[in-house]
């Protein structure tokens, strides 16, 4: 697992007073029901005692319903520096500092909360005033990280992803992993073993503007392929800037489409139809995503702090195709083909189509 880890897995905060946030997504999606379960963690100005201080955790399960709750006490939150490991405590019996506790101790000892680490997710949230309610216990095997899986693993945002020069910081913690173990969401129960699995983080004292999102590790006839994609208006030192970026796994090869190996074009709806193409001196992607669901509303960190600011799905259509370059011939290396792809748009203002260059 050592070899897997990703630059930036452990938290990131540095103790400060400074405007701050980190945010953590792990994603499991079940192709044999065709749905998926996205968890979303985040916690503000951990130093405590300011305006957006607290955290948060939300879960877009089936069909893009949703389930969010507010966990206000930053003291009840704990993470890693060193590697991936974070977790809250909301309601719970135990006296002592919050910290990973094994999982049969965290379900007798937590009523609601959460932790995750790199091979483990646990957790329990309930909403008095919906009745909702899920629980979840899943454990989970890395197959790839962020980069050729016989390297080191590679900052996905670059070298300078350690500095605060571009914020916030984008961390994929695993392109693509199995998860095996159950969710229960509003009374049904999920089980699954070797479920598809992902994990990012983001982090920072700036947020973006606007950005956009595609992302994908369970393909029709390809159980070896992840797709992460995306693209953001972000702030660099004292101006703006609009970048984007798209990694495929692939049989055990990582294609890299970066701002600083390629060419990355863009051309993104408000909501309904994002498409993207890439070129590197060896390789070419073209990507091609649509949806006819209105998505769901979500929360995220913002300079306001925790209020909707996106939309998501977890039902996209999405056609990918990826090719060699050599001179002018190309051929045609993959092409796949899922329903079962994650969108969102976040941020704004969307006047219509957001295109590379604007």
């Amino acid at each position: 697992m050592v070899r897997l880890q990703t630059p930036h897995s452990g938290y990131q905060w540095d103790t400060s007073n400074r405007r701050f946030f980190e945010g953590w997504y792990y994603r499991i999606t079940l192709p044999e029901c065709g749905q998926t379960f996205a968890f979303m963690y985040s916690i503000e100005d951990p130093v405590g005692g300011k305006p957006h201080s607290g955290g948060a955790a939300q879960i877009l399960g089936p069909e893009d319903t949703s389930l969010c709750r507010t966990f206000p006490d930053v003291k009840r939150f704990w993470a890693w520096n060193h590697c991936l490991g974070l977790g809250h405590w909301g309601k719970t019996d135990l006296a002592q500092a919050p910290g990973y506790l094994q999982p049969k101790l965290f379900e007798e000892h937590v009523r609601e909360g959460y932790q995750g680490t790199a091979t483990l997710h646990q957790g329990i949230l309930h909403d008095p005033s919906s009745g909702q309610s899920a629980r979840w216990h899943y454990t989970i095997e890395p197959v790839y990280g962020w980069g050729d899986p016989s390297s080191p693993q590679q900052s996905t945002a670059g070298l300078l992803s350690r500095f605060p020069i571009f914020e916030p910081g984008w961390q994929i913690l695993m392109a693509h992993g199995r998860a095996s173990g159950w969710v229960e969401w509003q009374g049904k129960r999920y089980e699954f073993a070797n479920a598809p699995a992902y994990s990012e983080k983001n982090w920072g004292g700036a947020f973006p503007q606007k950005w956009f999102w595609i992302n994908c590790n369970a393909f029709e006839h390809e159980t070896d392929l992840a797709l992460t994609a995306g693209g953001g208006r972000r702030g660099v030192l004292w101006w703006m800037e609009s970048v984007a970026m798209i990694g495929i796994h692939y049989q055990g090869k990582f294609y890299s489409f970066m701002p600083w190996n390629s060419e990355v074009y863009w051309d993104i709806a408000p909501w309904g139809r994002w498409q993207m193409q890439a070129h590197s001196q060896q390789f070419s992607v073209e990507l091609i995503a649509t949806t006819n669901r209105p998505g769901t509303q979500l929360r995220a960190p913002t300079a306001q702090g925790l209020i909707y600011a996106c939309q998501d799905t977890m039902h996209g259509e999405l056609v990918l195709q990826l090719q060699s370059r050599q001179g002018n011939h190309s051929k045609l290396l993959l092409e796949a083909h899922t329903t079962l792809c994650g969108l969102e748009t976040g941020g704004g203002p969307w006047n219509g189509s957001w295109h590379s260059g604007d």
